[in-house]
């Protein structure tokens, strides 16, 4: 295993998907327990979409994939916020609306411009040969951003997520505590983007909250175990993509689905030890 790890880590690219895989994934999981918890999970794959169309769009311009998609994909999440909390359309209407409207946009630019090569692809489905230099320490910074700004706000976070009425009653700001939320997780999904691809990106924030409340029944449990199955699941899901050369993204996801499955499984043996007591 040691020497497995040191002849992976001698290539430069894998050790900056490492990097940021590792940063994307713990995101990813704390955001998605609150999602999860709100019935909001899927936004993760309303923003993908989005920020497929992004790419698309800054790829036929020769503009910085991240640079474009970042700022695009934060005012959409705020958009599907606001008409969720405003309109007749609701939830998952919104996010579908939004979804298909930006892949459709993405695929007519692509269509006209450069064509569907493997750049589009990796869009598309992820590579871990996507990370430029730039790429990580635009999201090194970013992900510590969201981190530090989650743990700052951690209580208020776990306030609106709860229970958001009483939250409101009792003086909290939960609008601007779900624009937050919103912030966080649109800028996780883009930077996971490039890595696990717009079709996938949503599996590391719906997999590791639903794998951990599985066994975990508080929520501060529940988000350490889900940032350990999170990072664990990437991490094997790496070496699987490197020994077999198997998609990156799929490979991550395979593994998450393996440990929900187990996480069920042990979850229905311990209910019925509980039972039998």
């Amino acid at each position: 295993m040691i020497e497995l790890l040191s002849e992976m880590f001698s290539y430069t690219f894998l050790v900056r998907a490492v990097i940021v895989g590792f940063l994307v994934s713990i995101c990813a999981s704390l955001l998605g327990v609150s999602l999860v918890l709100k019935r909001y999970s899927m936004i993760g794959d309303g923003l993908s979409h989005v920020g497929f169309g992004s790419l698309a769009i800054a790829s036929a311009l020769n503009l910085a994939p991240l640079a474009v998609s970042i700022p695009v994909v934060v005012a959409a999440a705020f958009i599907l916020l606001r008409i969720s909390e405003n309109s007749k359309i609701k939830g998952d209407a919104s996010i579908a609306l939004m979804s298909t409207s930006a892949m459709a946009i993405g695929v007519i630019v692509i269509s006209m411009t450069t064509g569907l090569t493997t750049d589009v692809c990796n869009y598309m489905f992820g590579s871990i040969l996507a990370m430029s230099e730039n790429d990580v320490y635009l999201s090194v910074v970013l992900s510590i951003i969201v981190l530090i700004l989650f743990i700052v706000f951690y209580n208020k976070i776990f306030a609106v997520t709860f229970d958001e009425n009483f939250s409101r009653a009792t003086g909290v700001q939960a609008g601007i505590y779900n624009m937050l939320i919103a912030l966080l997780t649109a800028i996780t999904i883009v930077l996971g983007m490039r890595m696990m691809g717009a079709l996938l990106i949503s599996s590391l924030i719906i997999f590791p909250s639903l794998t951990s409340m599985r066994l975990c029944k508080t929520f501060k449990s529940v988000i350490i175990c889900s940032v350990f199955v999170s990072v664990l699941c990437f991490f094997i899901g790496v070496i699987i993509s490197y020994l077999y050369a198997a998609p990156t993204g799929a490979s991550i996801v395979g593994i998450n689905i393996i440990a929900f499955c187990a996480f069920s499984l042990a979850s229905m043996i311990k209910n019925k030890k509980g039972g039998v007591l």
